[in-house]
């Protein structure tokens, strides 16, 4: 089963959950643990792994040899990220904008435009306190996350339970994470914040057509709409995590949840049967 741990906002308790879950199910089966928030991964905080094996995870720029181009403006109108542009007699190249896919250099009729690499970041895998363990980075300056969050998933191993954490929000790089996962469990809290944005990524969830439930992080510290809204729209409510400053002070200095007060193993342990029960319904 993959198992992606999500949110509409960050802050929510997604690596706590995530992490939690991981170690709760690994006492008794073969577990992968994903950290997918390439722009901040902090999964490593509080497992530690050792990292056995690393890649760079690379894009191919387009590169345009001056003396063959024709100034067409052929593969200006054929990239549809804008990331080309006719400025005089040069084709200006954008690197934020491109993303790799190649077309201008097929659409050239002159044959002047080459591709080159360019590294986006790396992807590093290892074990974990008894977990399968990987992570994604990217580098400093680089915008476009969804390219590693892809070749992180290639390292996905079939014969485990993959635990995924993903990155907060709706846009490209949770939504990289959501496709081909069997069941999102998003994590929220008892806010109007925490409400708003928990139906942005029901509304992702629902048009991937992902089965879904989730987890109240933080409970008691607000109202409750967020339990309102999730027994309107028949979405289970499977575990609530207390507003606690044990909990709290144990995730700054880098504990798990489940370390901290192992009585939380047992919960976290049967939440494997209540997603499979949620999936199968």
């Amino acid at each position: 089963m993959r198992i992606a741990v999500a949110s509409g906002k960050g802050g929510t308790g997604k690596t706590t959950v995530a992490v939690s879950l991981a170690l709760a199910l690994a006492e008794t089966q073969s577990v992968q643990l994903l950290d997918c928030d390439v722009e901040e991964p902090n999964v490593h905080l509080f497992v530690h792994p050792e990292i056995t094996a690393a890649h760079a995870v690379d894009k191919l720029l387009p590169q345009v040899d001056e003396a063959i181009c024709q100034r067409c403006g052929d593969c200006v109108r054929a990239c549809e990220f804008h990331a080309l542009a006719l400025l005089g007699q040069h084709i200006v190249v954008f690197p934020e904008l491109c993303h790799g896919c190649g077309r201008c250099t097929l659409v050239c009729p002159h044959g002047a435009i080459d591709e080159v690499a360019h590294s986006l970041g790396t992807v590093e895998t290892g074990t974990a306190r008894g977990l399968l363990y990987g992570q994604g980075a990217l580098d400093v300056g680089e915008a476009m996350a969804t390219p590693i969050i892809r070749e992180l998933k290639r390292e996905i191993r079939p014969e485990s339970t993959v635990v995924l954490d993903a990155p907060p929000g709706t846009g490209c790089p949770a939504i990289a994470v959501l496709r081909w996962v069997d069941i999102a469990l998003l994590v929220t809290e008892p806010t109007s914040f925490g409400l708003h944005d928990l139906k942005a990524a029901v509304g992702v969830a629902r048009t991937l057509d992902v089965p879904m439930a989730v987890v109240l992080n933080r409970a008691g510290v607000g109202d409750d709409q967020v339990e309102a809204y999730c027994a309107q729209e028949r979405i289970p409510l499977l575990l609530k995590i207390p507003f606690d400053r044990a909990i709290a002070s144990s995730y700054a200095v880098g504990i798990p949840l489940v370390d901290a007060l192992p009585e939380w193993r047992k919960a976290f342990a049967e939440l494997e049967e209540e997603l499979r029960a949620v999936m199968a319904e």
